[in-house]
């Protein structure tokens, strides 16, 4: 007969847990469990988090980010875990990609490529499209203004200069940087990325405004642009 979470001692259930100590000492389990509140006749919502995480795989230490991805109707496999329940897990997962996004109105001053990698690293490492975005500046390179321009597929994404271009015009930009993800998680550009930095770094200079760097972000890694270039 499993023990209830009533039975086991203060310093060992996830609210009180995290109460006297901080939520940074609880496991991925016990953390989730409050989430899930409360578990069944049979099992405490430490073991239900537990069978959510053992959907992926074994290890209490994994990379969450599963649960980015996880569909309802999977976590509803699991007995305990009805509707309500994976609605509210997948809204905690959304939760913390939003948490980990720029807040736009954000006066950031931009001093290196990797200032802008590690802005957006947390909210594009985990995307299974690729999106580009155009971060404008102004003549200090104070970013000023945020714009998704292109949502695309799994590995690529379009996007036209002029898009980019009016929207940088719009947005009286000094200077721009461009910033795509690579879902597969290596950064390396591609052709295509090198292509079209090239374009739009001619275009955008005949309308008078400077395009610092474009970015591609991997998994925990980046690679900029126009840094290889100029190196090369």
């Amino acid at each position: 007969m499993p023990i209830k979470m009533k039975e086991l001692p203060l310093c060992e259930r996830p609210y009180e847990k995290l109460e006297l100590y901080g939520a940074e000492v609880l496991t991925n389990s016990e953390l989730l469990a409050i989430i899930i509140k409360t578990g069944t006749k049979d099992e405490t919502s430490v073991m239900l988090a537990q069978k959510i995480l053992n959907l992926k795989s074994d290890n209490e230490n994994q990379d969450l980010r599963f649960l980015h991805d996880i569909s309802i109707k999977e976590l509803m496999t699991i007995k305990g875990i009805g509707k309500v329940k994976a609605i509210q897990i997948k809204a905690i997962g959304e939760l913390t990609k939003r948490l980990s996004k720029p807040i736009n109105n954000m006066k950031i001053k931009v001093k290196s490529p990797g200032d802008i990698a590690n802005l957006f690293m947390q909210e594009l490492r985990y995307e299974k499209r690729e999106i580009m975005k155009l971060i404008i500046l102004n003549s200090k390179n104070v970013i000023q203004k945020m714009v998704n321009i292109s949502l695309g597929a799994t590995n690529s994404a379009s996007v036209e200069p002029k898009e980019i271009l009016l929207e940088a015009i719009k947005g009286q930009a000094n200077r721009i940087i461009l910033i795509h993800n690579h879902p597969s998680g290596d950064p390396t550009p591609s052709k295509a990325d090198y292509m079209v930095t090239d374009r739009i770094y001619e275009c955008a200079d005949i309308m008078g405004i400077e395009l610092l760097d474009h970015i591609v972000i991997g998994d925990g890694k980046y690679e900029s642009i126009l840094s290889k270039t100029k190196s090369q």
